[in-house]
């Protein structure tokens, strides 16, 4: 596992947009990483390394958000408020899982049996405007 130590946003911007580069359609990156600790700075990152040039914000209350550049599609699953795996379900999570994008998912435990058999992960570890350790 590679660890890299971000000491600001932009640099965490930075590393992901290199990750990004490794991604292709269809796989599916869990986001693990305490309330805060830079989750959505992460999505910014891989968005931007895949060339989306959309905002990127938090799904928290969507619950998914979509984003499209050319050929590359892109799905960003916030599961904090997910109460069961149905829930993900009837919200279409399922479907896009299986769209062939590249699905970014926070909070992936609420959703476990859904998920692919295999997917990458990384993790971000930090608080506040401290250093952040991220692994992949």
């Amino acid at each position: 596992m590679a660890v890299f130590f971000s000491h600001s946003p932009e640099e965490t911007i930075h590393w992901a947009e290199h990750f990004a580069k490794s991604l292709k359609a269809g796989d599916t990156v869990l986001l693990e990483g305490d309330m805060g600790a830079g989750k959505t700075v992460l999505a910014k990152g891989i968005a931007r390394g895949l060339g989306i040039e959309a905002e990127i914000t938090s799904p928290t209350y969507a619950y998914i958000n979509s984003y499209e550049k050319g050929a590359v599609r892109l799905f960003h699953f916030d599961c904090y408020r997910v109460t069961s795996e149905r829930q993900a379900f009837e919200l279409g999570f399922a479907d896009c899982l299986e769209a062939g994008g590249i699905c970014l998912v926070e909070w992936s435990e609420n959703i476990r049996s859904l998920l692919p058999e295999h997917c990458l992960k990384v993790t971000i570890r930090g608080e506040g405007d401290g250093v952040r350790e991220i692994g992949s």
